[in-house]
């Protein structure tokens, strides 16, 4: 491949994702900093409020894309800060579900207030149409990185062990 090659926005939108995608969460984190709330802290809780209190630690980890020792680890700090609770689940003693406290919905309120203004500050300028698409475009690509994954597992896991 050439530099020619990269002149198209076809060849462009991986690098330029990628790059937005770090500056904006950079950004993020920056403004929910400055508020007290750390990347490790509010992401979990806003995953938690989206999915629904009662889901299984696994399933936070997976959601917020870290690794379920990381999530332990980060779950017992918002659980000391009274922000999750942790509950058995009711027939697999191995499983721990977890729900927000009343403490941890506020916080979560507080820190979608502060999300929303912020992604309406990055988005000016920008009109709902083209979100629209945006969007759309953003979950054929999800869907997508999801098949290639599947399939990856299912080709490695076919292969003989050495």
């Amino acid at each position: 491949m050439t530099n020619k090659d990269f002149i198209t926005p076809r060849r462009r939108v991986g690098f330029r994702l990628v790059g937005l995608a770090r500056r904006w969460r950079h950004t993020l984190d920056t403004r929910l900093a400055a508020a007290g709330l750390s990347d490790a802290a509010w992401s979990p809780l806003i995953h938690l409020h989206r999915l629904g209190d009662g889901i299984s630690q696994s399933e936070l980890a997976a959601a917020v894309g870290i690794d379920g020792s990381s999530l332990v680890r980060l779950l017992d700090m918002l659980v000391s800060q009274d922000l999750v609770e942790r509950r058995p689940h009711p027939t697999d003693r191995r499983i721990k579900l977890l729900n927000l406290t009343p403490v941890g919905r506020t916080k979560v309120q507080a820190i979608r207030k502060r999300l929303v203004a912020l992604e309406d500050e990055l988005l000016v300028g920008v009109d709902d149409e083209t979100i629209d698409i945006m969007v759309k475009a953003f979950d054929v690509i999800d869907q997508r990185i999801a098949a290639l994954n599947d399939k990856s597992r299912t080709d490695n896991s076919a292969q003989p062990v050495a």
